[in-house]
């Protein structure tokens, strides 16, 4: 990689430009090296969003599944998709607001708990993992500095 990461002040942006040194790049390697890290760990074939919403109705209970995106950051579409993914699998279930038919509420399952609490394990050592190459001080670091991108 190399050296010169100030790219704001490149004398020409077209020939000064160097793609490895840009955020996005280097942001798309580190979410592709996290996302095989919790391919190859997540147990039960969760993907990330999957994970996401699970882990989000294990926190704060039943929600409307419109809440459950919001919470998630997943738009309406998204949620729909992994909501009926995670039906089918029996780890969730969903059902008309009896205040609201058009509103969906969203639960955990039985199952859904079960696995949500031993996924929960697992997404610590995920996260243990894609943090290892960092001391404990830039690891703090990094995450307090995305948190401000965010």
């Amino acid at each position: 990689m190399s050296e010169k990461l100030d790219t704001t002040l490149l004398a020409d942006p077209v020939t000064d430009y160097v793609l490895d040194d840009q955020v996005g790049f280097i942001l798309r390697q580190v979410g592709q090296r996290h996302t095989s890290i919790f391919a190859d760990m997540m147990i039960e074939r969760l993907t990330p969003t999957q994970f996401a919403a699970m882990s989000k109705l294990h926190q704060i209970g039943d929600c409307s599944q419109n809440q459950l995106g919001r919470h998630t950051s997943m738009d309406v579409a998204t949620i729909k998709g992994v909501v009926d993914r995670l039906v089918k699998r029996g780890f969730v279930d969903s059902y008309a607001d009896v205040s609201d038919a058009r509103r969906r509420i969203v639960c955990l399952t039985e199952t859904g708990r079960e696995v949500i609490v031993k996924a929960v394990e697992i997404a610590a050592e995920i996260t243990r993992e894609t943090l290892n190459p960092l001391s404990a001080e830039a690891q703090k670091q990094l995450l307090n500095l995305l948190i401000q991108m965010r």
